[in-house]
């Protein structure tokens, strides 16, 4: 049934009892014409569950608490070569991990690059080893990250994280730059297979040494499709989509596009950061909104923004 606020105003003069059981009984569901409403909607997150967290999505979670119902879809799989195999990568960090003098800092760019050094720890005469010294001596030098996941694992080795807040790698390279110079030791920057050169190539160029270690690998989750086409099929085209990644526009836009048809431009698109967005107008994509810092909380406020 319908309302319009001036008949819900005519209730007034019932006693109030009496109006709760009538809008109860005989108007539920309403909607009032005039008043505010909100109507949920539905956003599909392209992105990876939260890293070693309990409890809901917090995309998730902010998106509920803005009214819209959001489903999370795995993009991207990272494979690290066990230690077991005597991987030349694994080795590597190993061997540099446990020699901080000959570096003067280390960069986090990513999540998976603090489990590869996290496996690198598994060991209990290599834990105790870093736990009594190996990691104050880090300490003592620079542990630069993006993001505040990457500084809740790095600090969970015991280490202290600066630049959390930058967000970008390109915003990380300039803090970077700001604190170091040509003079210091290498930097060391353990990576995935897929990662961006800005921050490599501003160091480079600005003379800061910098020793670039690729310690997992990023491809494609191997249900991605399967999983789209089942969502699709189930729920139907999502009022909002939002990518996380560059390498997740590359993955998923070819299946979203041939599964959205003719419903395509009514989806807002958005974008966890300025890279993303980027790699989504390249596409030719309409970007609805790019969340101002890469969290769940200025995402979920630009999507519900842009859902209005």
């Amino acid at each position: 049934m319908i309302l319009l606020d001036e008949e819900i105003g005519q209730l007034g003069c019932i006693d109030t009892s009496l109006q709760k059981q009538l809008l109860h009984e005989f108007l539920d569901p309403v909607v009032v014409i005039g008043s505010e409403s909100s109507v949920e909607m539905h956003v599909l997150l392209l992105k990876e569950p939260r890293e070693g967290g309990s409890g809901p999505d917090p995309y998730i979670k902010e998106l509920a608490s803005r009214g819209h119902k959001a489903t999370l879809i795995p993009v991207l799989s990272f494979t690290f070569v066990s230690l077991n195999t005597l991987s030349d990568k694994l080795l590597s960090l190993l061997l540099q991990l446990f020699q901080p003098e000959q570096h003067g800092g280390l960069i986090f760019t990513s999540p998976r690059a603090v489990e590869a050094v996290k496996m690198c720890l598994e060991d209990d005469e290599r834990t105790e080893q870093w736990n009594m010294d190996i990691k104050d001596k880090w300490n003592a030098k620079s542990i630069y990250v993006v993001g505040k996941a990457t500084a809740a694992l790095v600090e969970n080795l015991g280490l202290v994280p600066l630049g959390e807040d930058t967000g970008t790698a390109d915003v990380l390279s300039r803090l970077i730059l700001e604190r170091e110079d040509a003079n210091i030791l290498p930097l060391l920057f353990p990576c995935g297979s897929i990662k961006r050169e800005v921050l490599p190539s501003a160091l480079r160029e600005n003379g800061v040494p910098l020793d670039t270690l690729m310690v997992y690998q990023t491809a494609q989750h191997p249900d991605l499709e399967k999983n789209l086409e089942k969502h699709f099929t189930e729920q139907g085209v999502p009022a909002s989509v939002a990518f996380f990644s560059p390498s997740g526009v590359s993955f998923c836009l070819e299946t979203v596009r041939r599964l959205s048809g003719e419903q395509l431009m009514q989806i807002k698109f958005a974008a966890i950061g300025p890279t993303t967005a980027e790699a989504m107008t390249a596409e030719g994509l309409s970007v609805s909104c790019s969340a101002d810092k890469p969290t769940a909380e200025h995402l979920a406020t630009g999507i519900a923004k842009a859902l209005q």
